[in-house]
């Protein structure tokens, strides 16, 4: 049988460096090595040898050196008609790369919590500052990859021993019961201690699954030495907004989670009834895509998150001081 011969693909013949191609296209254009490396902030031997370098390269002579004069050869012509329009088309490439980005909206991935409750009714302060700045924000309570769906910044829920690494910590989490005032001047089921709530309707977070325990009302009521209590009803809701907008209305005692609802407490719209509060494991990271990092637009977001962060309280959940920002920048 006769054997058949695959012929072996060719090799793409060596080019010469990009450097050494924005050196030639300068000399060629000057017609002047002393000129060229000035432009190029090089000093006129350092050019020199880089155009020997490209003649070597392409095996031919490129320039006619001589006394106090320079002049293209028949080769260094056709090269320098290449390398301008080389040089040219790769220069609009970058520019419209560059416009392109600029004109994306920065992408911002949460979970539905932090977004609806914390983040939303902040950015109107963000955009205030920077008007010019698009923002998209994706509320997603799944952990997407920012890289595979070009996300710029991500702030992500979760243990420390979860954050990425890199991730910027912006606080940690309490759970304190809250209330609509009108419920806690409700004179005939006062709230004056934790077992007064077992006269009340208490809102709860949907978690069959058991997903997310630590939100729920009988951790709170064991951390403060309350074992059962069967409470005046309950109404479940599969989101913590819902939860916050039953407590707004009046329709119960909710299980509160700071600070994401710091601003309802501060508006009064939200009271907390006891001091009683229960700190999770559970803190908010910041963490950032790839692309974010050659974005300006995600550092002045980042900054503005922590900036908000520590407007509402000046240590975390944990007993932590929020990251001032030298100290965020130092973890980038």
């Amino acid at each position: 049988m006769e054997k058949k011969i695959v012929a072996k693909p060719r090799a793409r013949p060596r080019l010469p460096s990009l450097d050494l191609l924005k050196g030639f296209e300068a000399a060629a254009r000057q017609l002047s090595f002393t000129r060229a490396a000035e432009e190029l902030f090089l000093t006129q031997s350092a050019l020199s040898r880089q155009m020997q370098t490209l003649e070597e390269q392409i095996g031919f002579a490129l320039f006619e050196r001589r006394h106090r004069e320079l002049r293209l050869t028949d080769a260094g012509q056709v090269l320098q008609a290449t390398a301008r329009s080389v040089l040219d088309e790769l220069a609009q490439a970058v520019a419209k790369i560059r416009r392109e980005q600029k004109a994306l909206p920065l992408t911002v991935s949460t979970n539905q919590p932090f977004a609806s409750v914390w983040l939303i009714p902040r950015l109107a302060r963000f955009r205030a500052r920077h008007p010019a700045i698009d923002v998209f924000i994706s509320a997603d309570n799944r952990i997407v990859d920012l890289e595979r769906e070009r996300i710029d910044l991500a702030v992500r829920y979760c243990t420390e021993a979860m954050a990425p690494p890199g991730a910027v910590r912006l606080f940690g989490e309490r759970l304190l019961p809250v209330c609509s005032p009108a419920l806690a001047a409700d004179r005939a089921r006062p709230l004056k201690h934790p077992q007064d709530l077992a006269r009340h309707v208490l809102l709860h977070i949907d978690d069959e699954r058991g997903r997310f325990p630590w939100l729920n009302w009988s951790v709170w009521l064991a951390a403060n030495g309350i074992d059962e209590m069967e409470s005046a009803g309950s109404l479940r809701f599969n989101h913590f907004d819902q939860v916050v907008q039953a407590a707004l209305d009046g329709q119960g005692v909710a299980l509160g989670r700071v600070p994401l609802i710091d601003s309802l407490l501060a508006q009064r719209r939200l009271v907390a009834p006891f001091k009683n509060r229960y700190a999770t494991t559970r803190a908010y990271f910041i963490v950032r895509g790839t692309v974010a990092a050659l974005r300006p637009e995600a550092e002045a977001f980042i900054d503005w998150l922590i900036e908000e962060a520590a407007v509402e309280s000046p240590v975390d959940a944990g007993g932590k001081a929020k990251p001032s920002r030298q100290r965020s920048r130092a973890n980038r």
